[in-house]
């Protein structure tokens, strides 16, 4: 409740939102709030714990209604994080920075819609493997702070989901489980296989640096839209053109390798397509055909299993 008596009589929206006196009084207001806020995150962290947890949402949306103050608000918000590895929103990005590994130049985050999915998202497995933190957003206004929220002192955003995956900064103190250079020229004649049955599909086929234990992800183009942003507009009823991930494929995981090693045309090829639809439901993703999912699934363990031989499903048929 604020009372003033510079306020017009004559009190219209129009006339308000022209108002000199409107705007000095909002901007002493959001200052007050702030510090107000600032105050209860360091000295009383259970207080501000029960304010984010009602209006932690909202509060996000700052970052993107109010320029002047993102800096500040963005001191304020809190994320969960692969640190603590709980559902809870109580990390800042001041305690991420502080926890930053020697060498490490970025943010890392993930999006997803929901907590298990975001926990769980094959992205994050080279990054447990080496003790580096990604927060973990699963917020759908997230993806809206990202976008406005690119760095924080200094340090840019970066998802772990998008474009290439480079950890070498991070210096020899941490082993990193990269493969060998030499599995993209290794591997070429499969990546090519995997293009032609996929190229509706997937816009590129390459091998990963970002996966331990999983065949598969999908990773969105630097500079392109993230998937999870993609459901969510889709989701909205917005119509948006049709995207093709990038497919990253481990080429150490067995079922990568007996792929490989599979010489039957139509058999590679539901194959494939099964890599695909598992790392689409990985992240949190719906299939568009989920019976042909199924009844490929199906073929593939009649064929591990030593089952009688059956027809393999291929599209059309």
């Amino acid at each position: 409740m604020i009372d003033s008596s510079d306020l017009p009589l004559n009190v219209s929206r129009e006339i308000l939102q022209q108002s000199k006196d409107v705007e000095t009084i909002r901007a002493a207001s959001v200052k007050r709030v702030l510090a107000l806020l600032d105050d209860l995150a360091e000295h009383h962290q259970d207080k501000y714990a029960t304010f984010w947890k009602e209006f932690g949402r909202a509060f996000k949306e700052g970052v993107a209604e109010d320029a002047g103050n993102k800096d500040r608000i963005a001191k304020l918000l809190r994320f969960a994080s692969t640190h603590r590895d709980v559902e809870e929103q109580a990390v800042s990005l001041p305690d991420y920075v502080g926890r930053m590994k020697e060498g490490q130049d970025a943010i890392y985050y993930i999006t997803a819609d929901g907590w298990p999915a975001a926990r769980h998202s094959p992205h994050l497995e080279v990054f447990r493997k080496i003790g580096v933190e990604v927060l973990l957003m699963y917020d759908r206004v997230d993806e809206w702070v990202v976008s406005v929220l690119t760095e924080f002192e200094g340090k840019p955003l970066r998802s772990v989901a998008r474009g290439d995956l480079d950890l070498g900064k991070l210096g020899p103190q941490i082993e990193t489980p990269r493969q060998d250079p030499s599995d993209d020229e290794a591997y070429k004649e499969l990546l090519g296989r995997i293009q032609e049955v996929l190229t509706d599909r997937a816009s590129a086929v390459r091998v990963t640096h970002r996966l331990t234990d999983s065949p598969a992800c999908l990773v969105s183009d630097e500079h392109g839209m993230s998937t999870n942003l993609e459901r969510l507009l889709k989701a909205a009823g917005q119509k948006i053109p049709a995207l093709k991930p990038i497919l990253e494929i481990n080429p150490h995981h067995p079922l990568v390798e007996r792929l490989r090693d599979e010489s039957d045309r139509d058999r590679f090829a539901s194959w494939s397509h099964i890599l695909f639809d598992q790392a689409t439901l990985a992240e949190g993703g719906q299939l568009d055909d989920p019976a042909a999912f199924v009844k490929r699934l199906n073929e593939l363990m009649l064929t591990l299993a030593g089952g009688p031989a059956s027809r393999i499903w291929t599209p059309g048929s």
